[in-house]
């Protein structure tokens, strides 16, 4: 079965191959005889009826500096294609909303990775309100005094934008600190957007563990450990990835949330969890397979071609 794949992504001339996860996706779908198509999310628009982009066909291999070739630059109708992977980094911001919107059209006659509009109504830090159970105690506001009283119950906090990405702006706030006004000040000025605000887990000193799920079912683990002295864990930021595996409260924060993806048609997800805690479900641009692919062998790329070939057969 050869699909027409197209991604819609950051410039992919640009990418770490030893990391980024689009890279290893689209590396996967040539293996399987796949053709690609690369454009940024600029490149794609609605013209009297039709969503096209503009792009190009593309050519991979795992070569440093030489890991990707283009053919001549084409407008493609994106309903000729089998799927279209959603794959543009954050921020989570009206141009990414409005780029759901576009691809809404199109989905499920061409298969959009993941669902378009659940990506839309599932953001990485709301989506895990609907699981009180399984989060620390967490609050999304953009009142001072709101905030101020979750901090007066918690003491030591984590602030942070709602729809960051990447570590962030994300500060930690311990029973001494005397900042909060200022960082209120400082996000207010800056959008209209609430902030989240969660109690502080000391286990992440031990790491931040990313678990990626394909179609509602774990596939493994990469550990984040930060640096010392820093609160974050990010590989963004300098956090270290080791390998770890699935614990018995891993498997049953998954067993909870699985179904919920797996029926929203959410393939690929990465979920963040700090000992027994879920903070974050990432639907929109997961990363970790390279990793998890390093450390236990686990091709997670391949598991997710084999969904979307099977939807794609139908």
């Amino acid at each position: 079965m050869a699909l027409k794949v197209a991604l819609q992504m950051d410039p992919i001339g640009s990418v770490n191959i030893d990391a980024d996860s689009t890279f290893r996706i689209a590396l996967e779908a040539q293996a399987r005889g796949h053709s690609l198509f690369f454009y940024t999310p600029d490149k794609l628009a609605f013209v009297e009826g039709r969503v096209i982009a503009r792009g190009f066909p593309i050519e991979l291999r795992r070569e440093h500096g030489n890991h990707v070739s283009y053919g001549a630059e084409i407008e493609v109708d994106l309903s000729t294609f089998d799927v279209v992977w959603l794959r543009q980094d954050p921020p989570f911001d009206m141009g990414y909303i409005t780029s759901t919107h576009l691809l809404d059209l199109i989905h499920p006659k061409t298969l959009v990775v993941n669902d378009p509009f659940w990506v839309r109504n599932f953001p990485e830090k709301l989506l895990v309100l609907q699981f009180p159970q399984l989060t620390p105690p967490t609050a999304i506001a953009r009142d001072l005094q709101t905030i101020r009283a979750f901090k007066a119950r918690h003491g030591d906090i984590i602030l942070k934008p709602l729809y960051g990405n990447g570590g962030a702006g994300v500060f930690r706030l311990d029973p001494n600190d005397r900042n909060l006004a200022s960082l209120h000040e400082m996000f207010t000025g800056i959008n209209r957007e609430p902030l989240i605000v969660q109690k502080f887990l000391p286990d992440v000193a031990k790491g931040d563990k990313r678990v990626i799920l394909v179609d509602g079912e774990p596939v493994g683990a990469i550990n984040r450990v930060p640096q010392a002295g820093e609160t974050r864990s990010n590989m963004h930021v300098g956090g270290r990835p080791e390998k770890i595996g699935l614990t018995p409260r891993d498997l049953e924060i998954c067993a909870t949330i699985g179904p919920v993806l797996k029926d929203k048609g959410q393939v690929f997800v990465g979920i963040d969890v700090i000992g027994d805690w879920l903070t974050e479900i990432n639907v929109t641009s997961p990363t970790g397979l390279q990793e998890l692919e390093r450390f236990d062998g686990t091709n997670a790329a391949e598991k997710i071609w084999q969904v979307i070939e099977a939807k794609r057969r139908g």
